[in-house]
């Protein structure tokens, strides 16, 4: 099946305060219209993975916008009004909250396959600043459509659940490294669930480029940036991981997973 797309260029409406260096060249967000049937990610995008042939012609109602997010630009910010999900076809982003402070908290990172905005479901107001750290592809779902067709495929209902629920397990999962790990525990577990989630998309599991910056890390795991560098240094001097600027490469698992005293599972 041919995809049939109808094209317009449209005024990018968030903008990140960012260096000059990494700033977009252009103003415009690309949008495109496209179906779930005949996009190429449908395996991996949590609204059509599992669904049967007819559920694909139902879904194939549900018509989203595909937004091109250059790297350095803000996908939505906190206290943005939610209206979507953006399921990402490729590329990298970080969440931020702001903390009392004025400080700038990074609460996660995003990779293909992965799902955005669903902080903004209850509240129905987003509660982070979510920031491409690469040029991305994101497809925008429209919430209310999808709830509506929700409906008539309990499946996809199920599916949404299952994913919601994977949320909140990372959550706690977050919390629980923050409140009962060192840093060394904090940083192999950080590297191992990387190597775990590229993995599940097809990509290598030991070798990477990190999207994010120490400082980002540090951020992320409650960390100082030269604590992150030194752990860095130490796990390659044990001959944990091999680091070239932001390529990783994991040279033994397993001794990562002794580093944090229990396997992931």
């Amino acid at each position: 099946m041919t995809t049939k797309y109808t094209v317009r260029m449209v005024r990018a409406r968030r903008r990140a305060s960012i260096d000059s260096a990494a700033a977009p060249k252009s103003d415009d967000i690309a949008q495109c219209k496209t179906m779930c049937s005949t996009c190429n990610l449908r395996e991996l995008c949590p609204p059509c993975c599992g669904l049967t042939r007819s559920e694909m012609d139902a879904a194939d109602h549900l018509v989203f916008s595909r937004m091109r997010v250059r790297r350095g630009e803000i996908l939505y910010r906190s206290g943005d009004h939610f209206t979507s999900l953006y399921a990402v076809r490729n590329g990298f982003f970080k969440s931020t909250a702001v903390l009392d402070n004025g400080r700038d908290q990074v609460t996660g990172f995003s990779m293909t396959g992965e799902v955005l905005g669903m902080d903004g479901i209850g509240p129905e107001r987003h509660a982070c600043n979510t920031t491409a750290l690469e040029n991305s592809d994101v497809c925008a779902i429209s919430f209310a459509r999808l709830r509506a067709l929700a409906h008539e495929i309990p499946s996809l209902q199920r599916h949404f659940y299952k994913i919601m629920s994977r949320e909140i397990e990372r959550g706690h999962g977050v919390m629980l490294l923050l409140g009962s790990t060192n840093a060394e525990e904090r940083l192999a577990m950080f590297l191992l669930d990387l190597s775990k989630r590229f993995a599940a998309r097809g990509y290598s599991a030991s070798e990477f480029n990190l999207r994010m910056t120490r400082e980002e890390i540090g951020s992320y795991l409650g960390l100082k940036l030269e604590t992150v560098s030194r752990i860095f240094s130490k796990f390659q001097e044990e001959g944990l991981i091999s680091v070239q600027q932001k390529f990783v490469c994991i040279l033994n698992g397993a001794g990562l997973e002794r580093v944090m005293g229990r396997k992931l599972d």
